[in-house]
């Protein structure tokens, strides 16, 4: 079959451009640039202001240009054309890689990928953390490994919200409203070769979206849209904001995104081998699915069947109270008139009684609608997020009957996190192509030469990232504490405060309580020495969103704010606001140590962690999710240990002490140890065992092999080769 889905839009923006650089508007609406480094940095040298400013290519052209400038310079034509041509070469190749010498013959279709956000670039504002993140990744491994995928998703005109700390700590919430005519998608063409726009039926009347395309590499993705003139002026929200309160309104959401979703492919001609859910906010395309089916003569028994038979789902939340719920009458009234059918279109199919039974969760109540309940009940296979995560769902939801949730343990895109610094010397020393890696060959395996990169190579590409981190910091803070009305002369301590020389630690997630952010204040007498050694100081960077609706989080927020700002930890201890990938990539390539302290075994996987041990900085975390698997003894640290205590109190505190004792006794002397050269060696062993131990075991690349091998392949009912099926049952073993 093809190796890439291709979905045919309208041109994109009109700005003008030079014939010799035409190739421009295929970079600029492509996310390929957005892991390239060599193409950002053209990019920037087109327009260096408007790339700072907007990081996105389609801004940037749409800008007057001095094209003539550009055109005198051979230096610029030269990178465009290497830059352009490296760009063709990637996205007319593919064949060699695993997947299509193994299997793609077999696959009789794409695999569509639904899920409710994705975290590409931060310049596409359609993610608010973790999942969306992994979904990007996903999908960009995806297309290096040039597999037959699509994406599903939807298209929030004003996103997930900005972020702001007030000068007393209080986050405040700010909607941005994108200009979609600036943004690298482009308007879906129908087989008709007209705009396309589905439809689905709601209770006396129909739901218009229209459909976008995000071209990521070879994997392009779909964006629905309802706000068009198509739909009433109370419709046209509905795909306004991410993860929006209100519950009604997030149940129009995601019937959108699940029977939107399907329309849309079926509207182009696209029939999936396999469909994957990436959490149940996509449920209803399998009652969508199933629908299309009995409308077509199929038995509703038959066609829950058929739809059961290749659909693949992956949860990521823990506990069953975390997972996406509705109330079963609102489902009733809003969703009856499409999957039941309101005698306007002869839609029906499945009766809505069904549906909800099929959606019942574990507890047994019939008033609520369990979109993960409901998704399990018809998908092929389940798999977990991090091999603890497998034991923890498995237990939450043993009550559906036999379903085996697996472990496919969460990997990051290592092109997208790893700095450039590191990212060359990976290259330089071990020969190491992040987007082509595949381990299965043994030349491949550059993670077990790190000892060949030089202690003084290491540490100064380290240090580079480092630099970069609080140069961003400083500029960062300087404006926030502006804001605050802070003086100039607090405004200048920031070159004082954030030192390069400085032990870094970096805790940078989503505010939730369980999530512990404030465990390093429990004892602020014996922080505070911590930090403000005179010989072995300590500085620590928070960054963080807490959802609008969970005050305890904004709560955790306002607590880090106060002890930021307090006499003990003033100039030691600071806040970064608006966090998104941008910051995130800083964090993860520029700290020294990364901290986690989730309440064990809460943290279904996380992935931050797998980005800057990549990059070199070393893990301090409890063993949770990604961590319990991935602490081998010597290649960071562990808080704690495997057993659990009832008592929340008692174990945040015993954590605390733990987590004080290792920064006191092996931390901080490590780190400050240094050779003749003023190296770290023991240090820079730590952070070699780190690099080892992560970027090929938890990148996407493994991820999606393992995802193939257990998850699609069964799916699509294809038999996985012997030594596949070998190497699972050696890694169950």
């Amino acid at each position: 079959m093809e190796l890439t889905v291709q979905v045919p839009t309208l041109p994109g923006a009109s700005f003008r451009l030079p014939p010799q650089l035409e190739g421009m508007r295929r970079l600029s609406y492509n996310m390929w640039w957005s892991w390239n480094p060599r193409a950002r940095a053209l990019f920037s040298r087109i327009d260096g202001l408007s790339w700072s400013r907007y990081r996105n290519p389609v801004e940037v052209l749409s800008q007057p240009i001095a094209w003539s400038e550009l055109l005198d310079d051979p230096a610029f034509k030269a990178e465009y054309t290497q830059v352009l041509a490296e760009f063709d070469r990637y996205m007319s190749g593919g064949g060699e890689h695993w997947y299509n010498r193994e299997y793609s013959s077999a696959v009789k279709g794409p695999i569509a990928y639904f899920c409710a956000e994705y975290g590409f670039h931060e310049s596409l504002g359609i993610y608010s953390g973790g999942l969306g993140v992994l979904a990007g990744d996903h999908i960009k491994s995806a297309s290096d490994m040039a597999m037959p995928f699509i994406g599903v998703g939807l298209l929030y005109k004003h996103g997930y919200f900005r972020q702001t700390i007030d000068a007393d700590g209080h986050q405040e919430h700010a909607y941005p409203d994108y200009d979609l005519a600036k943004l690298p998608i482009l308007r879906v063409l129908g087989q008709d070769g007209e705009p396309l726009t589905i439809s689905v039926e709601l209770p006396g009347r129909d739901l218009y979206a229209a459909v976008w395309r995000v071209q990521v590499g070879r994997v392009p993705v779909l964006l629905l849209d309802t706000d068009i003139p198509d739909n009433a002026e109370s419709d046209r929200p509905v795909t306004h904001i991410l993860y929006v309160r209100g519950r009604e309104m997030r149940l129009h959401q995601e019937l959108v995104l699940g029977a939107g979703g399907v329309r849309a492919l079926k509207a182009l001609g696209i029939t999936p081998a396999v469909w994957h859910l990436n959490e149940g906010h996509s449920a209803f395309q399998l009652i969508e699915r199933t629908r299309a089916l009995v409308a077509q003569g199929v038995t509703l028994d038959d066609a829950l069947t058929r739809v059961r038979s290749n659909s693949v789902f992956t949860i990521h939340t823990p506990v069953s109270a975390g997972n996406e719920r509705f109330d079963s009458e609102m489902v009733r009234r809003v969703a009856g008139p499409l999957f039941e059918g309101d005698g306007r279109k002869g839609t029906g199919g499945v009766p809505m009684d069904r549906v909800l039974e099929l959606a019942r969760g574990i507890e047994g109540d019939n008033r609520q609608f369990d979109m993960t309940a409901l998704s399990l009940r018809l998908s092929n296979g389940a798999n977990a997020v991090s091999k603890l995560h497998s034991v923890t769902a498995n237990a939450t939801w043993q009550g559906l009957g036999d379903k085996q949730i697996q472990a496919v343990t969460n990997g990051v895109h290592m092109p997208t996190w790893v700095g450039q610094p590191m990212r060359y010397l990976y290259e330089r020393h071990l020969g190491a192509q992040l987007d082509n890696v595949d381990a299965r060959n043994a030349s491949d395996q550059f993670w077990e030469r790190t000892d060949q990169i030089p202690d003084v190579d290491l540490w100064e590409a380290h240090q580079r990232q480092k630099l970069e981190l609080m140069i961003f910091a400083r500029n960062r803070l300087r404006h926030q504490f502006a804001r605050h009305g802070e003086s100039p002369t607090t405004l200048e301590e920031l070159e004082d405060n954030l030192d390069v020389g400085t032990l870094t630690i970096g805790f940078a997630r989503r505010f939730a309580t369980y999530k512990r952010a404030s465990l390093l204040f429990t004892d602020m007498d014996r922080i505070s020495r911590l930090l403000w050694d005179k010989d072995r100081p300590v500085q620590i960077i928070f960054a963080g969103k807490a959802h609008p609706a969970d005050r305890p989080g904004q709560g955790v927020i306002q607590e880090i704010f106060a002890r930021s700002r307090s006499p003990q930890l003033r100039g030691r201890v600071f806040i970064l606001e608006d966090y998104d990938m941008r910051v995130a990539r800083f964090m993860v390539q520029g700290v020294d140590v990364w901290l986690n302290n989730p309440r064990r075994p809460l943290e279904a996987s996380g992935t931050s962690g797998m980005k800057a041990s990549a990059n070199g900085v070393v893990n301090l975390s409890v063993l949770d999710g990604w961590w319990d698997e991935g602490w081998v003894g010597d290649n960071g640290w562990a808080i704690g240990g495997r057993e659990t205590n009832p008592d929340d109190g008692a174990q945040d505190y015993a954590d605390s002490q733990d987590l004080y004792r290792l920064l006191e006794e092996e931390v901080v002397p490590l780190y400050y140890g240094r050779n003749e050269d003023d190296v770290p060696e023991n240090w820079t062993a730590e952070m070699r065992r780190s690099i080892a131990s992560t970027i090929w075991r938890f990148s996407t690349i493994r991820m999606l092999h393992e995802y193939v091998e257990k998850m699609y392949l069964p799916a699509a009912g294809v038999e996985v080769k012997k030594q596949a099926a070998r190497r699972a049952a050696h890694e169950a073993g």
